[in-house]
C-alpha cells in the first residue's frame, strides 16, 4: 500500500479534464477578467478598509474563528495569504461594479417587473391519487379535517411533516406556471382545488400573499440578477482562448468564438 503519495499541477489539470470541469473553471477565469477590466475602466479602487472588512466577512462567512482556523482552512485549499488578499479584492471588485452598471436601473426594472417580486407563504402535500386528493379538499372544505392532520398523514419526509407541509416564501418564478396562477388568484387564507402537474396532484393551503416592496435585500438581489445577465453576455461575444496539457506541458492549442 502507499504511504506517501505525491500529486503534480499535472495530475491536477488532468482530472480537471477528465471530469470534464475544463468549461466550468475556464468561464470562472473568464468572469474575473472581464470584472478586473471593467473595474478597471469605470476607475474602481479597492480600500484598505474594504479588504479588511470582506476578509473579515470570509473568516465569518467560513466559520474562521481563531487564527488556527484561518490557517488550516488555507492549507486546505492550497492559498497564502496573498491568494486569500485577492480572494476578498476580487469579491469587492465585483460587488462595486455592479453596482456601478445597475444600481441605478434597480427602481425601473423592479416597478416594470413588479409582479415577479409578490410572494406567497404556502403549504403543500404531494398525492399520486387524485381521488385521494379531491376526498380530502373537501373534507377540508367541510372542515372535517384540518390541513396539518392531512400532511401528518401522507408527508412522508419528517422534517417537511414536522413543519406540516411548509413550503417557505417564494415568489411567482419559484412556482410551476400552472401553480403560481392558482396561488396568486387565491384570497388567503385558501386552500387550492388539487392541481395536478408530472410530479404529482398538489393540494395546497395558501396561508398569506405578500405585496413586493422593494427593500436593500430586493435591491441587491435584483443587482446581482443584472450583473449575472451582463456577464454571461460578456463571456458569449468574447473570443476565448483554451488551454490543454501536452507533453507534460500546459500550451495553448485552440481558440473559438462562443456564439450567443
Amino acid at each position: 500500500m502507499l504511504k506517501r503519495l505525491n500529486i503534480s499541477c499535472e495530475d491536477i489539470i488532468r482530472n480537471i479534464k477528465l471530469y470534464c470541469q475544463i468549461p466550468d473553471v475556464v468561464e470562472a477565469i473568464a468572469t474575473q477578467k472581464i470584472i478586473a477590466e471593467a473595474a478597471q475602466e469605470a476607475g474602481i479602487q479597492v480600500s484598505e478598509e474594504e479588504l479588511q472588512q470582506e476578509g473579515d466577512r470570509l473568516r465569518l462567512e467560513k466559520k474562521l474563528v481563531q487564527a488556527k482556523d484561518t490557517w488550516a482552512w488555507l492549507k486546505k485549499h492550497h492559498l497564502s495569504l496573498d491568494d486569500f488578499e485577492e480572494l476578498a479584492n476580487n469579491n469587492i471588485l465585483s460587488k462595486k461594479l455592479a453596482n456601478h452598471l445597475f444600481a441605478d436601473k434597480v427602481e425601473r426594472f423592479f416597478y416594470e417587473h413588479q409582479l415577479n417580486y409578490v410572494a406567497a407563504v404556502t403549504y403543500e402535500v404531494i398525492f399520486d391519487d387524485r381521488d385521494l386528493a379531491l376526498e380530502l379538499f373537501y373534507a377540508l372544505q367541510e372542515r372535517e379535517i384540518t390541513f396539518q392532520e392531512i400532511a401528518r398523514s401522507y408527508i412522508q419526509n419528517p422534517e417537511l411533516r414536522r413543519a406540516s407541509g411548509y413550503q417557505g416564501i417564494k415568489r411567482r418564478t419559484d412556482f410551476r406556471p400552472e401553480i403560481a396562477a392558482a396561488i396568486f388568484a387565491a384570497t388567503p387564507p385558501e386552500i387550492l382545488k388539487p392541481i395536478v402537474t408530472p410530479k404529482g396532484v398538489h393540494l395546497i393551503w395558501v396561508e398569506e400573499i405578500i405585496q413586493p416592496k422593494l427593500d436593500e435585500e430586493v435591491r441587491q438581489n435584483i443587482i446581482k440578477d443584472m450583473f449575472s445577465t451582463w456577464l454571461k453576455q460578456q463571456i458569449e461575444i468574447m473570443e476565448i482562448i483554451t488551454v490543454t496539457d501536452s507533453d507534460s506541458s500546459f500550451q495553448v492549442n485552440d481558440k473559438f468564438r462562443k456564439q450567443a
